[in-house]
């Protein structure tokens, strides 16, 4: 199960480039539900997301870079590539997603351990308006 929270960003943090990112890569072989293949530097995987905004099914299956390779080539060019920065926040990780493609578009994506921990969660200033609610901001619905 998946618990996250989405926010677009009104600045980037400060010493944005000290923390560790992620070159990520995913093809969308699916969106409902949502079949997906990812890069994610050299590492792959197929994700499974069932419905919903806030709180939905979620599975991970490893690939190796051949299984990747052959499916992403099955999505037809639906595919996004965005650099991930993981950024600590007292137990939680913020991922900054600052994206190529589409280009121009920076969100934020908190992951909680229950509903009660995301609906309680208070934002860092530099988060803008939260868009957990609103389906265009799923990376499915990017491409």
């Amino acid at each position: 199960m998946e618990i996250e929270r989405k926010f677009l960003i009104k600045a980037l943090p400060e010493n944005l480039e000290t923390y560790p990112c992620l070159l990520i890569e995913q093809a969308y072989l699916c969106t409902d539900p949502v079949v997906r293949v990812r890069r994610q530097n050299e590492d792959y995987y197929m994700t499974y997301k069932g419905r919903g905004l806030m709180v939905r099914e979620e599975y991970n299956l490893p690939l190796n870079r051949e299984a990747y390779l052959h499916l992403k080539a099955k999505a037809d060019g639906r595919t996004i590539t965005k650099k991930r920065y993981c950024i600590p926040q007292d137990a939680l990780t913020i991922e900054l997603d600052v994206f190529s493609s589409p280009e121009g578009l920076i969100m934020a994506e908190v992951e909680f351990p229950t509903e009660e921990a995301a609906l309680a969660f208070t934002p860092p200033d530099w988060f803008g308006e939260d868009v957990t609610d609103d389906s265009r901001y799923h990376n499915s619905n990017m491409i």
